[in-house]
């Protein structure tokens, strides 16, 4: 089944280029079935081609995905046209009375920054806390993964010595964990930051379950409220060229940086990117929507409210 998103978003023809299945509104309401209904934050700079990378991972699967993006009222994006934010875009305040089967939360720009004197720490807060009573299961993407890992257990982030940069080798510390459906016993997740979590300091929380681990990278995937909320602290989302230009532009700004580890054939930044993470992340995003939003939503989506911890997936 394709993913349902607004009529015009510059995503849709980016992805039929590349063979990718989308549905806009008119072709999807003729269709007899409950879509399940997502709801995208994106705080992601340059927003369209987040929009893009996303969209393209939730449309490889069996079930119509209708998609609503979300921006922050408190904070105005340099990166992206206002009437693209006008068009594509819906501020909180209304959608707050919804209910969705699921959510995801992107990463931002802001990780040197504490969290507390982030300019939206108290609208995000919000939403995070929202979430928990008008959602299934929320998927926290790097920055916002460590912001909510702060705000509902106090677990802090660490600077590492040098930014961690590249595609890292991780297994599962459970194989069985429906969210590992399908893997191989190792795989490969992409990584651009300059803090982590601490695995102490995540297992001195009782509550929170850590799902996946790399040497190199640390910890990659926690849970809590048994997949209710899932942590992801890479970015499996990436399109091939992502690292390639961020690479590019920090050279460019004349930063310090070591190329992207393990990314470019024979290591050599003139050379295309070895893609070995994509079909890890197509299994990861199936396996999150059918096992844990899909198969755990109510059928009325205002009985989220009413859900109460969901089992361990094992």
């Amino acid at each position: 089944m394709p993913v349902k998103i607004p009529d015009n978003l510059p995503a849709i023809e980016l992805l039929k280029k590349e063979n990718i299945f989308v549905m806009n509104d008119l072709r999807a309401n003729s269709q007899d079935i409950r879509p399940q209904r997502l709801l995208i934050l994106n705080l992601m700079p340059i927003k369209i081609s987040t929009e893009t990378d996303f969209i393209r991972l939730l449309s490889n699967n069996p079930l119509q995905v209708e998609v609503e993006f979300l921006r922050l009222e408190t904070h105005t994006p340099k990166n992206t046209p206002e009437e693209h934010l006008e068009l594509f875009y819906k501020g909180f305040s209304e959608i707050k009375e919804n209910f969705y089967d699921g959510m995801i939360i992107t990463g931002a720009p802001v990780e040197m920054i504490r969290f507390e004197e982030v300019t939206y720490w108290d609208e995000i807060t919000t939403i995070f806390d929202w979430a928990r009573t008008h959602v299934t299961s929320t998927l926290y993407i790097c920055w916002a993964s460590q912001a909510a890992l702060y705000h509902f257990y106090g677990v802090e982030k660490v600077p590492l010595d040098k930014k961690l940069f590249g595609v890292f080798k991780h297994t599962a510390t459970d194989k069985r964990n429906l969210l590992f459906r399908g893997f191989d016993d190792e795989f490969f997740i992409p990584h651009s930051r300059h803090t982590t979590i601490r695995k102490a300091d995540l297992k001195a929380k009782g509550e929170i379950e850590i799902l996946s681990e790399s040497d190199d990278a640390g910890v990659a995937i926690v849970a809590s409220r048994g997949g209710r909320e899932f942590y992801l602290t890479g970015h499996s989302e990436y399109a091939p060229l992502t690292l390639h230009e961020e690479y590019q532009r920090d050279v460019e700004k004349g930063l310090l940086l070591n190329k992207p580890q393990n990314y470019y054939k024979g290591d050599n930044p003139s050379n295309p990117p070895l893609v070995r993470w994509a079909s890890h992340a197509n299994l990861l995003f199936n396996n999150w929507l059918n096992y844990f939003v899909y198969q755990e939503t109510p059928f009325d989506l205002q009985e989220v409210a009413k859900l109460g911890e969901i089992k361990h997936h094992s």
